[in-house]
């Protein structure tokens, strides 16, 4: 089967566990918009969405599903989101897609976060994907160089994300870091102690906001992961 196939049957999975008539988190990438095409042919739709990322709510209104914004709601009974890496206490490394900071912040809203991915995604440590970390542009140089001196034991390689030669500008203004060469093995103490850092607007470890669920699709069906909160 092909990666994006495993993606689609994880997709497929988290249907079960929307409720029609409810407003419902939806985050970003190719993984979640595999679940919108999906949300949009529900027989009983829900009530719409709260987004992750002005991609995500071009393809939800596209599918004619209504968006609404996090400050229109007050909670959420559900986020469904994919993630770059998800070790086994269910906290991830997100932010692939440039999207970590609203996808924190939908996450947040919600009582239950259902991770979806295929299998590739699990990992026993995170780092081995680059870590995004969303930057103030005039501090991007002196948190790169906190990185190479070093957080929570570890020692990492920051670069600027770039787009079409430029650096990327996400959804809220700001730049990218992706930091290599990192091996988290406390993923809450880092993302507390990097999120301290001035000029940091979010670290793309969830583990303050990890998933309860992890629909993994793998060869031999999905696999669900479930983790202690």
């Amino acid at each position: 089967m092909t990666q994006d196939a495993l993606k689609a049957m994880a997709a497929q999975a988290a249907l079960e566990y929307v409720t029609p008539g409810e407003i419902v988190g939806v985050g970003t990438g190719s993984t979640v918009n595999h679940f919108i095409r999906l949300l949009a042919g529900m027989k009983v739709p829900v009530k719409g969405a709260v987004s992750s990322s002005d991609a995500s709510t071009a393809l939800l209104r596209a599918a004619g599903i209504a968006t609404f914004d996090a400050s229109e709601v007050q909670a959420l009974a559900l986020y469904v989101d994919g993630a770059d890496e998800i070790d086994p206490r269910g906290c991830m490394i997100k932010g692939g897609g440039a999207a970590l900071t609203r996808e924190k912040i939908v996450a947040a809203l919600a009582r239950r976060f259902i991770c979806i991915a295929d299998a590739s995604k699990r990992v026993p440590v995170l780092g081995n994907f680059p870590l995004p970390v969303e930057v103030i542009p005039m501090a991007a140089s002196r948190i790169a160089r906190q990185f190479a001196a070093g957080v929570c034991g570890a020692q990492g390689q920051a670069t600027l994300r770039l787009k079409n030669g430029q650096p990327l500008i996400t959804d809220n203004g700001q730049h990218i870091l992706d930091v290599s060469g990192l091996r988290i093995t406390d993923p809450l103490a880092f993302e507390s102690a990097v999120n301290q850092w001035p000029g940091v607007v979010t670290v793309g470890i969830f583990a303050h906001q990890r998933a309860q669920i992890c629909l993994l699709g793998t060869p031999q069906g999905v696999q669900t992961l479930r983790f202690d909160v």
